[in-house]
């Protein structure tokens, strides 16, 4: 790894923690501890937590997260009792001191972020939220199924569809400039040359982080052309190649197209399944060396 990604890694979670005073003697100004505060966090979410649950979900070391729970019942905010399934085990719940401490914690860190933010333009609110996004999702250990949405081109996504596709196929696949420069032509003659009610193109979002694209253009007056379509390598696996063609064939048939073809590669095996799925059909191939590589270029039909 290199020396200047873990310096940067090291310098951001130095960085964070002081400005949300995590290792303040009393977190947001109260006399609650960072333990504590999760602890009446994960019990106000879930309402009761077996001890063990408990001590898993957060990773805590049993006898450290002893002492928290003895200094949160002691100051009566949460009772534990036999488990009614296992008379070996503690449920541990929130008293209502206990839920209205953590009531008092949210409202105090829902403050603190709103002052935080509150300097930012919304774009920067925006880029901000979405770098977190994109951080959870590749180094964090929650993988639950997130909240897609898909939505229309907004200002900045024409130069983030370029980079994301340059950097992720030269990252995944070692294509070089070439390809960045075909998928800004293609995307300026987008633009450039809109046909209005007869093309279209969207964004995917995860968790409120763009997460992927697809294009949906004129090839001739019968025949749509998906182009572009891409998924980052981080939000796979959530089926957001699947709803992005979906929404190109939708789009394609509403406005009237009685055909929709496309130009892949033999490689990106994994779009080649996305389109099969949706009914696709090879019809064509050929070899060609692009973007520094011998490939195998395919056209794929589909009958609107």
């Amino acid at each position: 790894m290199q020396k200047t990604a873990i310096e940067t890694v090291r310098s951001f979670n130095r960085r964070w923690t002081e400005v949300l005073g995590l290792l303040d003697q009393g977190l947001l100004e109260t006399e609650h501890s960072l333990a504590e505060a999760r602890v009446l966090f994960e019990l106000a979410q879930q309402g009761s937590w077996e001890r063990a649950a408990l001590r898993e979900r957060l990773g805590m070391d049993a006898s450290f997260l002893s002492r928290v729970l003895r200094r949160l019942e002691e100051r009566g905010l949460l009772v534990s009792t036999t488990s009614d399934v296992d008379g070996r085990a503690l449920d541990l719940e929130l008293t209502d001191s206990g839920r209205s401490a953590f009531a008092d914690l949210d409202r105090r860190s829902a403050d603190q972020i709103d002052r935080l933010l509150a300097p930012l333009t919304a774009e920067q609110v925006a880029t901000l939220t979405e770098s977190m996004t994109v951080v959870s999702k590749l180094v964090g250990s929650d993988h639950g199924p997130g909240e897609m949405t898909i939505r229309g081109l907004r200002p900045g996504d024409l130069g983030w569809v370029v980079e994301r596709n340059a950097a992720v196929y030269a990252d995944g696949y070692g294509w070089d400039a070439d390809f960045e420069a075909l998928v800004a032509r293609i995307v300026a003659d987008y633009r450039e040359n809109l046909k209005a009610g007869r093309e279209n193109a969207w964004i995917a979002e995860l968790d409120g982080a763009r997460a992927g694209c697809v294009f949906c253009c004129e090839r001739d007056e019968d025949t749509a052309q998906l182009r572009i379509l891409l998924v980052e390598p981080w939000a796979r696996g959530h089926g957001i190649g699947s709803h992005l063609v979906a929404e190109c064939i939708e789009f394609a048939r509403r406005v009237g197209y009685s055909s929709m073809m496309l130009w892949t590669n033999d490689v990106l095996v994994s779009a080649r399944r996305i389109y099969e799925a949706a009914g696709f059909r090879l019809v064509e191939e050929e070899r060609h060396h692009s973007f520094g590589h011998d490939l195998a270029g395919q056209t794929w039909e589909l009958e609107l």
